[in-house]
């Protein structure tokens, strides 16, 4: 019960039956891939969609007619693009003779960002209330409880194997626990800002790493200075048409490279120019006034995530420069709190990105295979906690608390 209201539930396939006004509401002030805008693209451009194998399945909570929580849920055929990912489990499942597919997925499509997969007004303080509903009315235990509810039946219905939401954050995974998922730990590589004093400059922020790593940081932007590229860091609204055409090519260059799949479609591409300019960031590298080399971020309130990156030739460092520096001084010069550069990588480490757990937790229909997947997630959590300590112990950071400590030489 909301106040004197009932909780209504309805299932949409398609973000774009909600209005943008009352879905970002939900959203937050710092997530740029839970907003209606970005949501909306992966649909109009069939970056999702039955082609992809993942349409959406968007479970909707209101009160007296007004949307009060949200599960951005997606029916999915394959594992493709979840970061978190269950190819073992699914392997497991067929070696078995049990069906795996379709299953849902309640997170941001194509993305490794950790966001709110729960989201229930008002999730921040000081988060404008709606006409007729005030916030001390919103019970949103029970909210929060009824969109599990509404996720299981929609995985009853859709004859699902499965539901995992992904990249969640720590409390809505002890919340699911509590509703009878796994929770299961993962790790990334984050940067964080001074919380009491945030950092005036680069060399501020540098100023906080051991000499030997400080010197290593002066060589790798100095290498890449030396290639004669001119480097630039500009909004989706700053770009020209010359960027956006390469940064499509860098896109594909980069999956083809990897033998990846490229998830993000050309309309998407065009469609983020039109809606999505403002939270789009991108440094680029050029060459006389071609464009080499670039990366696509995206950004909103005091966070930033470092998403794509590609190049259409080899320049040594250039990679470190566009994907961490240049983004790491646009997040101190914009007093952004939080720098999150996608899955993967501990070379980040020695770039002052240290290891953060991330969240994610997981229903599994058939009892023996839960019985399965509940042991290892056990194990698995022991071992990514012990990483997690591993790494925090060889930060660059002169003190753990990045940078308290007095100075030394170099």
């Amino acid at each position: 019960m909301l106040g004197s209201n009932i909780i209504e539930l309805e299932i949409v396939d398609r973000v774009t039956a909600v209005a943008a006004a009352d879905w970002d509401r939900l959203a937050g002030d710092d997530d740029p891939f839970l907003a209606h805008a970005f949501l909306a693209a992966l649909e109009a451009s069939g970056s999702v969609g039955e082609r992809a194998g993942c349409q959406p399945r968007i479970v909707l909570a209101r009160a007296g007619g007004q949307l009060v929580g949200a599960v951005p849920l997606y029916l999915k055929t394959n594992s493709y693009g979840e970061f978190i990912f269950d190819w073992s489990w699914a392997n497991a499942a067929h070696r078995a003779g049990v069906r795996y597919y379709p299953k849902l997925v309640a997170a941001v499509p194509f993305t490794p960002a950790t966001g709110y997969r729960l989201p229930v007004l008002p999730i921040l303080p000081g988060l404008p209330t709606l006409p007729g509903l005030d916030a001390p009315d919103v019970d949103r235990a029970a909210v929060r409880a009824a969109l599990i509810r509404a996720t299981r039946e929609v995985a009853d219905e859709e004859k699902a194997s499965s539901v995992h939401f992904l990249f969640c954050t720590e409390p809505e995974k002890h919340a699911l626990a509590g509703a009878g998922f796994f929770p299961r730990l993962s790790m990334q590589f984050h940067w964080h800002n001074r919380p009491d004093r945030p950092f005036e400059s680069f060399e501020d922020y540098l100023s906080t790493f051991r000499a030997q790593n400080r010197k290593q940081v002066r060589k790798e932007r100095r290498v890449a200075a030396e290639h004669g590229l001119t480097f630039r860091t500009a909004t989706g609204a700053e770009l020209e048409p010359r960027d956006w055409k390469a940064l499509r090519a860098f896109y594909v260059e980069n999956v083809d490279r990897h033998g990846g799949h490229a998830y993000l479609s050309a309309e998407f591409f065009e469609i983020a120019r039109e809606t999505l300019a403002d939270r789009w960031v991108s440094t680029l590298a050029y060459q006389g006034g071609r464009p080499v080399a670039g990366t696509i971020n995206f950004e909103k309130g005091a966070h930033l995530y470092g998403r794509y990156w590609g190049c259409l030739a080899d320049f040594q460092m250039v990679h470190f420069e566009l994907c961490y520096y240049q983004l790491i001084e646009r997040a101190i010069a914009k007093r952004q709190t939080l720098f999150e550069a996608g899955a993967q990588g501990e070379h980040k480490l020695k770039r002052g990105l240290g290891p953060a757990l991330t969240h994610s937790a997981h229903w599994i229909r058939h009892p023996d295979l839960a019985e399965a997947i509940g042991g290892f997630v056990e194990r698995e959590a022991e071992a990514v906690e012990a990483e997690v300590r591993e790494y925090a112990a060889h930060t660059p950071f002169r003190t753990a608390d990045t940078g308290s400590g007095e100075p030394d030489a170099g």
